[in-house]
């Protein structure tokens, strides 16, 4: 029975029972802030449903992080940023909430060319000076448990064991982000994670929730062309590119300072998987990408990037049409080419997964002295973000203590105990200012005026710092012009890709309304975008969604496509090579030793795993065939006796074997013995199915030109 009588006093009883997260249905109105950026507010102040922080305090701006000026740093004084990244920052134990699957590895990062001009960095003071590394690679979305090869961002973090102290560089192998503003990341997350209710779909995109939010942030259109290109889904994390992301700050011994934006290059060229083939990727091998990292590594094919930077001064960027401080934005490596400063090489595998690749703790507040932060309000809110998760995931303020996370120089403060300290401070001086070594007792570290780390200390940035406000610089709202440059810097069949991917998603979206207002965006991206993703969906264009400022043609940009920058070669390529009873020994071997030579790596896939009798001996291959199918190599051969390659053309794995490499665009070398089953898997004769003696001169390059006739693009 339902109690009854008066209902007592709100006042005297905690609220939980009353309001539920997410509940309720308020009368809003859809506006654009200063900076273009979507801001729903009640249109009846008085409503019991306004947006509050976890004490009951009404929120104003649920969009902006509270700054120093439109332009200027992030303030300390922001409860309602600090509050919402808290409560994110705490959401998993133990696990990451982002980043959650990662594979590690330790290395050596050398500098190439000193710049000692634009930094007093200790690292780039001397050409061939070097420190120890540790680099995490990561996906975003999915749990720890998920596959490697899912279409999404991931995560490109390396922490320098410098002589000055860690220098981490935590950025993603895409060189810009979804949202302008740190405040927003929560939202974002919880967007794009598993949908609350229903705790799925796991490691994806392709559902309501993520598309609904992105079509009403207009700033993550830029951010969707990249995710929805081949960069999302990389063959290797030894062929990905790694950014900083955000615009930081050079600092040189005189107080001077530049911006600096930083470049990973991978030495093997970048490379990606198409979508069938990674769906296929992660159902024959969940760990593809991890092992591949380990068994190069392993093998001592030690892949390696190169250091290189952008550097510009306020001057310059006050020109540009955009804003360097927005990381949604990039710069084009045609204004400002990329200058190569040092070299990472990764040559250890960690010898435990957990205490090493689990337990280290990557702080984009991590620098050194001649590297500083930017205003960027996105890498501001980062600065609070990962320490303050770091305390929940390690359990400790000593976390710093753990061997993966300590420096590698001499550390001295007065910072004592707490949990899971493993240090014994000896005497009292654990305070300063102190006279104690007035009576012989030791009296600690002070400061290093000269040395330490000093602040850039013009605030300026076209910027007036006694403003304190919640608010979008102006300059930070145009979203599409850089969108439209990257689309258009694609080759057509990276365009198609786009589109696909996009219809792909949409078609996962259940929700009529999201996909509609999805396409008036892309609208403002490129009108035949939009209307391949509209026919791809089967329905009509809606009205073009207004902008917040005007688009600005921008130059394409070669250096953002990956088909235009295409390394062909054997160096870090695995190439599968099917053979049976009967198959000639001299001719795998040869096929072998040239790949081999070439910089490649080999993988024998054979009906069996134990020794076959072959015509020369006997050949063990190193997976069976069922297990091994083509999706996990880069280009296949195939050397067959006529009578073994019928009797495989009527095994379903033989025939998708040879299916799935010509669907995927591969190089297919081939003997006159596998002709029927290339027959019954479809392959027709091309510039990428050859003789096997062609093999060599061809390599494993990706044959484009067949894709439109063996798959249905938007």
């Amino acid at each position: 029975m339902t109690a009854s009588g008066p209902k007592s006093d709100a006042a005297l009883e905690n609220s939980l029972a009353d309001h539920r997260p997410g509940a309720g249905s308020p009368d809003y109105e859809t506006t654009a802030g200063e900076g273009g950026e979507t801001q729903q507010k009640l249109k009846a102040e008085q409503s019991g449903d306004a947006l509050t922080d976890n004490f009951g305090h009404r929120i104003a701006d649920n969009q902006n992080s509270l700054k120093a000026g439109a332009r200027g740093p992030t303030l300390l004084e922001d409860f309602v940023l600090r509050e919402k990244i808290f409560h994110f920052d705490h959401e998993r134990i133990p696990e990451r909430i982002v980043h959650a699957r990662g594979s590690g590895a330790h290395g050596i990062f050398e500098c190439t060319k000193a710049i000692t001009d634009v930094t007093k960095a200790s690292i780039f003071q001397k050409k061939g000076a070097h420190c120890p590394v540790f680099v995490r690679f990561s996906t975003v979305a999915g749990g720890a448990g998920s596959v490697d090869t899912p279409r999404d961002v991931r995560g490109f973090a390396v922490k320098f064991y410098t002589d000055s102290g860690n220098w981490d560089l935590v950025g993603n192998n895409i060189p810009v982000f979804f949202i302008q503003d740190a405040i927003k990341f929560p939202d974002l997350i919880h967007s794009v994670k598993m949908e609350a209710d229903r705790g799925y779909p796991q490691a994806a995109s392709a559902h309501d929730t993520f598309w609904d939010f992105v079509s009403l942030m207009p700033e993550s259109m830029h951010m969707i062309m990249w995710a929805m290109s081949d960069r999302a889904i990389p063959r290797s994390l030894r062929m990905m590119e790694g950014f900083g992301v955000h615009s930081f700050r050079f600092i040189n011994e005189q107080g001077d300072g530049k911006f600096v934006k930083f470049h990973w290059k991978p030495v093997l060229g970048v490379a990606s998987q198409v979508w069938d083939e990674a769906v296929k990727t992660a159902g024959a091998d969940p760990d593809f990408h991890r092992r591949d990292l380990y068994e190069a590594i392993a093998s001592g094919d030690y892949p390696a990037w190169d250091l290189g930077v952008q550097i510009f001064d306020e001057a310059w960027a006050a020109e540009q049409p955009y804003d360097v401080l927005d990381a949604t934005k990039l710069i084009p490596e045609e204004d400002i080419p990329v200058e190569i400063i040092g070299r990472l090489t990764l040559n250890r595998n960690v010898d435990n997964f957990f205490a090493e690749t689990e337990q280290v703790a990557f702080l984009p507040s991590n620098l050194i002295p001649g590297i500083d932060f930017s205003n960027d309000p996105l890498l501001q809110g980062r600065l609070f973000s990962y320490l303050d998760t770091q305390k929940s995931r390690l359990g400790t303020t000593n976390f710093h203590q753990i061997p993966i996370n300590a420096p590698k120089c001499p550390f001295h403060n007065m910072q004592r105990d707490g949990l899971m300290q493993t240090l014994v401070p000896k005497g009292r001086a654990n305070y300063e200012p102190n006279s104690l070594n007035e009576v012989g007792e030791d009296s600690g570290p002070r400061v290093a005026s000269e040395t330490g780390f000093t602040s850039f200390s013009d605030n300026g940035e076209r910027n007036d710092p006694t403003e304190k406000m919640r608010i979008r610089a102006e300059t930070f709202a145009d979203h599409y012009s850089q969108a439209r440059m990257f689309y258009l810097s694609q080759t057509q069949n990276e365009q198609a890709h786009i589109a696909s991917a996009i219809v792909f998603e949409l078609s996962k979206v259940a929700l009529p309304h999201v996909r509609l207002r999805v396409l008036a965006r892309l609208r403002n991206v490129d009108e035949v975008l939009a209307q391949r993703v509209a026919d791809g969906l089967a329905i009509a264009l809606p009205e073009k969604a207004p902008a917040a400022r005007e688009i600005v043609e921008m130059p394409v940009s070669d250096a953002l496509s990956i088909q235009k920058n295409a390394k062909d070669g054997f160096a870090g390529r695995k190439v599968g090579i099917l053979f049976a009873e009967g198959s000639d020994k001299a001719m795998v071997e040869k096929i072998k030793a040239g790949v081999e030579k070439a910089g490649g790596s080999v993988f024998l896939v054979a009906p069996k795993v134990g020794a076959l009798n072959v015509k020369g001996g006997t050949l063990q291959a190193d997976g069976k065939l069922d297990g091994s199918p083509s999706v996990l190599f880069d280009a296949i051969a195939s050397v067959l006796m006529p009578e073994s390659a019928e009797k495989l053309s009527k095994q379903g794995a033989a025939v998708q074997w040879f299916m799935d490499a010509y669907g995927h665009c591969k190089t297919i070398a081939h003997c006159p013995g596998t002709q029927i089953i290339l027959d019954k898997a479809g392959v027709e004769k091309d510039d990428g199915v050859i003789p096997n003696e062609m093999l060599l001169d061809k390599g494993p390059k990706r044959h484009w030109a067949r894709e439109p006739k063996i798959r249905d693009l938007a």
